[in-house]
């Protein structure tokens, strides 16, 4: 058989706050009865089972507030003589003074635990089924004082005022508190998707294009005149490997992003003659025709795009990169060497959309025998006759990396 262990204080404070509280409440309570000095018996009678009453109400009212409320239930607003207003119901009743809100010295501690019961409970069928018995018990005082018009507004006005309001505010502060809380919650998903793109981003833009190179080194010295045939077989090998770690990471690219990720806009820091020059040191040969006019930055992408695919579909290829002030292109002849990257990488997805964002137009497709990736920019305030975006029909190697 399960033990009820009584509610547990976290820390001294809690007990220090609980304690006071019961012992003003005490104070309140013997305000209310009988004065001890007098009439002592009526005081131990009425007085004293209401403090020890209290006493249960505090213990447990810090993880039952409703429980707490349902205890504190003799020591409600039942006395219909003092109130928050009196107010003249001439028009309506024959009296003059009826009390609107009742108010004792015990209804603060009421309203607190109503306003408590609001703001934890997350079910609202028991506090419900309280206030039922809280309103049978208001009737019944109405009725055994004669009831009068009088008393049912005073016992109605009492009942919101220090039950129901106090909870709808519990309730209402509750609410607010989830809001703020999935707000917070919302706002550190989108901390961590948009953190997770930018790893897939820099992924992509660095590793894919380095492993994309380790290929083209590979490629090259599998194809050098005078290797004996087993070191030509490792070359081989290593090139086939560089691009199934391109295709793992792809995969891994693809886990790191969600589908409503912005696809990647910004590469890292390099200017298109320090990208060529890299790629010619890991073996492509590569003409370059530069002259300023596109924003470095997506002259940068787009270079880096096409060489990417030059170097895992068509490895060995030559390539012609080519920056006009309106236009940027890369242009590979074919393949030397089988490629074996394999399509459907999100390189092109995510320069497509910066392009998109530039107003200009990305094509890309079989050219003379190889792939051409083009991307042009109209003047300011030119509109490009094409549609920005645009997408050619291509082949598998249209895929990019």
């Amino acid at each position: 058989m399960k033990r009820l262990s009584l509610p547990r204080r976290e820390n001294r404070r809690q007990v220090v706050y609980d304690l006071l509280l019961w012992v003003l409440l005490s104070v309140f309570v013997a305000a209310m009865g009988p004065d001890p000095v007098v009439d002592p018996a009526a005081f131990g009678v009425v007085t004293a089972p209401r403090i020890a009453l209290a006493a249960v109400a505090v213990l447990v009212g810090r993880r039952w507030p409703l429980a707490a409320l349902t205890l504190l239930l003799p020591l409600g607003p039942w006395r219909f003589t003092d109130g928050f207003a009196t107010v003249d119901l001439t028009w309506l009743l024959p009296r003059r003074d009826v009390k609107i809100f009742p108010l004792l010295a015990t209804s603060p501690y009421i309203m607190w635990y109503a306003y408590l019961t609001g703001r934890r409970m997350v079910r609202m069928w028991p506090a419900a089924a309280a206030f039922c018995l809280i309103a049978v018990v208001g009737v019944g005082v109405v009725l055994a004082k004669g009831g009068d018009l009088a008393l049912w507004v005073s016992m109605v006005t009492g009942l919101v005022g220090t039950y129901l309001v106090p909870y709808l505010l519990g309730l209402l502060r509750r609410r607010l508190l989830q809001q703020r809380r999935q707000a917070r919650l919302s706002a550190e998903a989108q901390a961590r998707l948009r953190e997770r793109a930018r790893i897939a981003r820099d992924m992509h833009d660095s590793l894919g294009h380095d492993l994309a190179l380790i290929a083209v080194r590979a490629a090259g010295l599998e194809l050098a005149p005078g290797l004996d045939p087993a070191r030509a077989k490792a070359a081989g090998e290593l090139r086939v490997a560089a691009a199934d770690a391109t295709e793992r990471l792809r995969q891994i690219i693809g886990l790191l992003r969600d589908d409503s990720d912005a696809s990647p806009l910004a590469p890292v820091d390099e200017d298109v003659a320090e990208l060529v020059r890299r790629a010619e040191d890991s073996g492509m040969s590569i003409s370059l025709e530069v002259a300023p006019g596109p924003p470095p930055a997506l002259a940068r992408a787009v270079v880096q795009e096409g060489l990417t695919n030059a170097a895992k579909h068509a490895p060995g290829a030559a390539v012609r990169v080519s920056v006009a002030p309106h236009r940027v292109a890369v242009r590979n002849e074919p393949a030397r060497s089988r490629p074996t990257a394999r399509p459907g990488g999100l390189g092109l997805a995510g320069l497509r959309e910066r392009v998109r964002l530039a107003g200009g137009t990305l094509t890309a497709g079989p050219a003379d025998g190889g792939f051409e990736l083009a991307v042009e920019i109209p003047r300011t305030g030119e509109e490009h006759p094409r549609g920005s975006g645009r997408h050619r029909q291509s082949d598998a190697r249209s895929s990019g990396a």
